[in-house]
């Protein structure tokens, strides 16, 4: 993908990151940006690596994951064009916290971390509306603890289901079709959950009309109903989540 100059202030000026951000910083951040293309499993980075800098997503699709010593793998979220990761070790220089991979042909626009330190010196507001966005993820993350602790595997898949369905399916009047397949396994990493348990939840949800499968592709005919249901309904299942 070739971008030009331009083109590469308006895509950062575009990112929440650098809503707040000067015409001047967006030029000095654009300038000395490039960009990165990826195959499909391709990774960009694994926990632990040096930071280098923050990416924004041009086309594609990259997850975000963890992993334990045993080898299990928890997506913590998927990031489509538009989206930036890796703002945690940008800002504070430290090892990268989550692995990224591209999960299907991806291209993303590099900011290095030295460049973004020199832009921050001297752009106060931008400094100041990024301290506040880590305020809010810091109050999200501890909305995604609490939906862990308190709640069941059922309720956590209908709300995955939802929030996937917002951002790949096509909705019409409440229901939606995917347009984009998820793998019982991907769905089981970005839950922390074992493929069989979410295997047997989506037989539940499919046999009480929750959702069908279709060449792998997942429709819900009711969102609301999907999100109301669940919890009792899966629970009578297994209570264990095995």
């Amino acid at each position: 993908m070739d971008v030009a100059e331009k083109d590469k202030a308006a895509i950062i000026g575009r990112c929440y990151l650098f809503a707040e951000a000067n015409s001047k910083s967006l030029v000095q951040l654009a300038g000395r940006s490039s960009i990165e293309k990826l195959a499909k499993n391709a990774p960009l980075f694994m926990a632990g690596d040096e930071a280098d800098g923050l990416r924004i997503v041009l086309d594609g699709l990259v997850r975000i994951w963890i992993n334990d010593a045993d080898g299990r793998e928890l997506t913590l979220t998927l990031l489509e064009p538009g989206d930036a990761f890796g703002e945690i070790a940008l800002l504070d220089g430290q090892p990268r916290s989550a692995s990224a991979t591209a999960i299907e042909p991806t291209s993303v626009l590099l900011l290095r971390r030295s460049v973004f330190d020199e832009v921050l010196q001297s752009d106060t507001h931008l400094a100041r509306h990024l301290i506040l966005l880590l305020c809010d993820i810091l109050r999200r993350n501890t909305e995604d603890l609490r939906g862990f602790a308190f709640h069941d595997l059922g309720a956590r898949l209908a709300q995955k289901l939802h929030e996937l369905a917002i951002a790949h399916a096509t909705i019409d009047k409440g229901s939606a079709r995917f347009t984009r397949k998820f793998s019982q396994t991907e769905l089981a990493q970005m839950l922390g959950a074992s493929r069989e348990a979410v295997n047997k939840r989506l037989a539940a949800m499919s046999h009480d009309g929750l959702l069908t499968m279709e060449n792998g592709l997942i429709e819900i005919p009711d969102l609301k109903a999907l999100m109301s249901k669940p919890t009792a309904t899966l629970e009578s299942i297994d209570p264990n989540g095995r």
